[in-house]
């Protein structure tokens, strides 16, 4: 079946839902989701949203020069001053949207601070603001009549010339977008969803490795199907793994310690119960991610422990119970009091700064193509992203790219000639096993030589490991009916490819990137 929408959006999270309530009134607009709209990396987003609000003490130029040095240095200038500058107005966005951000008595908001940031400028929710955001857009979406939702839908691949029977090469020019084959997971069908403008909003990469932050939906499956239709994908190797996810074995995802908790005064200590951040920076806990990281990592393989500790305890304990309800019940439901108990924990792949190259509008490299959050690469976050700058992040983009699409499909027209789905002499595969050991493969190999630290060696590995797998996956692919199965696996391998691939490129260690093979330069936090 063959479907028309002014613009189609492929992602459910904070950027897809707020990209199609701006365009609503615009045109038809259809929103994909693999799953139900609920299950989003935004609903488990816990500290909240990094905005200049409280004038008094913060400026734009204090969270441009955060964001700058938390990168490297390699972020782009010009993102990073569209983003931190159109903050505001989105957080008002955001409120119109019924967001409620935490305030204090007097009216103003209850500003949390996290690591890299110098002021206290994080608007949350308790600590869970993620869930809150994705409550209010999905109620918003929901009442908006001219959005057609499409949950247990997966979109397999973007369709472009290549589809139209023409060779296309990553020296193609001009290649063009024209919507995507999309399946319902429920019937087995494959449709064509036709559009002036497509959206890739799909998310991160964390499903890619064994041990995530990331609900098990994010696979990478935006990024993956642009890097087939041959679209620039850039900054893969900037892979940020979280400091601090609660240490449960078989958990998967991770439960996630949110930074603020950090930025509260909570402090890390190894099994010995020693503090051991004043070895590795002197910012302390209040370190960027990928300097914590490594320093829980280092850590670890020291002492040969599969853990350390953040400690809370010396905090008042109703003070810690108000600032951070669901973590205190879920480490309770484990047996846990933070307030009198260390939490433990270690790094989970966390967040790619890296995907789909975009401009500032949020436009790909394949025309009519827009590719937000997570699973984009803006320039923002460089070498390694600032706690509590994705969400906004999403909502800028996405109004940058709204209004732009919103113009552009004024003169662009439907394809007509493009084919139906074609699966004629596929089978479902007979045997499930084949595909999820493969992903566990993927998972092995990823997490073990492409993780916080890597070395040539190790990614030498990889390439030569993650290659039989692809070539065993799309041969099995070629000959099957389209299935979600199927699809993720096929797409966890490119991604992993090109996070393996682009860390290879990078001969130097640089923001998340960090090789043994290249020593790191000092680092300027000034």
């Amino acid at each position: 079946m063959t479907k028309r929408y002014d613009f189609l959006v492929v992602g459910s999270g904070i950027a897809g839902m707020s990209f199609a309530l701006k365009t609503a009134a615009k045109g038809r607009v259809a929103l994909v989701c693999k799953t139900t709209l609920d299950e989003a990396n935004t609903a488990l987003a816990q500290g909240g949203v990094a905005s200049v609000t409280n004038l008094a003490v913060d400026d734009f130029d204090k969270h441009i020069h955060d964001t700058m040095v938390a990168g490297d240095w390699l972020s782009d200038p010009a993102a990073v001053e569209q983003v931190v500058k159109g903050a505001p107005e989105q957080i008002g966005r955001l409120v119109e949207w019924g967001v409620n951000f935490d305030r204090k008595d007097d009216g103003s908001y209850d500003l949390h601070r996290e690591g890299g940031h110098s002021e206290f400028r994080i608007l949350h929710h308790a600590d869970n603001t993620g869930y809150e955001i994705q409550q209010s857009l999905i109620k918003a979406v929901r009442e908006c009549a001219n959005i057609d939702i499409y949950e247990h839908h997966f979109a397999i691949e973007i369709i472009t010339q290549h589809h139209l029977g023409r060779i296309v090469t990553r020296r193609t020019p001009d290649i063009d977008c024209y919507g995507a084959y999309v399946l319902n997971t429920q019937t087995g069908e494959v449709d064509t969803f036709l559009a002036k403008s497509t959206v890739m909003a799909t998310g991160g990469v964390g499903a890619v490795y064994t041990t995530t932050t990331n609900p098990l939906v994010a696979t990478g499956d935006g990024i993956a199907m642009v890097y087939r239709a041959k679209g620039t994908v850039a900054d893969m190797e900037f892979i940020q793994f979280h400091p601090t996810a609660l240490f449960h074995p078989g958990d998967r995802p991770s439960f996630l310690i949110t930074e603020a908790m950090r930025g509260y005064g909570a402090v890390l200590r190894n099994l010995k119960g020693e503090e051991f951040m004043h070895k590795y920076d002197p910012r302390l806990s209040l370190a960027p991610r990928d300097i914590v990281a490594r320093a829980i990592d280092s850590e670890m393989k020291q002492n040969g422990d599969d853990h350390v500790y953040l400690d809370v305890t010396h905090k008042d304990p109703e003070e810690t119970r108000h600032h951070f309800p669901n973590i205190y019940a879920k480490c309770l439901s484990l047996g846990i009091d933070i307030t009198k108990d260390y939490i433990p924990v270690a790094p989970a792949a966390h967040y790619l700064c890296g995907g789909i190259k975009v401009d500032l509008n949020g436009r790909s490299s394949i025309n009519h193509l827009y590719a937000l959050g997570e699973c984009s690469c803006t320039g923002l976050h460089g070498g390694n992203r600032l706690a509590s700058n994705s969400l906004i992040e999403a909502v800028v983009y996405a109004d940058a790219a709204a209004r732009h699409a919103a113009e552009a499909i004024a003169h662009v027209d439907f394809r007509t000639d493009v084919p139906e789905w074609n699966d004629e002499g596929t089978r479902h595969p007979e045997e499930m096993v084949l595909i999820t050991q493969s992903i566990r493969e993927v998972n092995q190999i990823m997490s073990t030589y492409v993780g916080i630290v890597r070395s040539n060696l190790r990614l030498d590995r990889a390439w030569n490991r993650l290659d039989i797998l692809y070539e065993e996956t799309e041969r099995l692919f070629k000959c099957s009916k389209a299935s979600r199965e199927i699809c993720e696996l096929r797409n966890i391998i490119n991604v992993g490819y090109l996070i393996m691939r682009q860390a290879k490129e990078r001969h130097e260690s640089r923001g998340l990137h960090y090789s043994l093979d290249y020593p790191p330069a000092p680092r300027n936090i000034d």
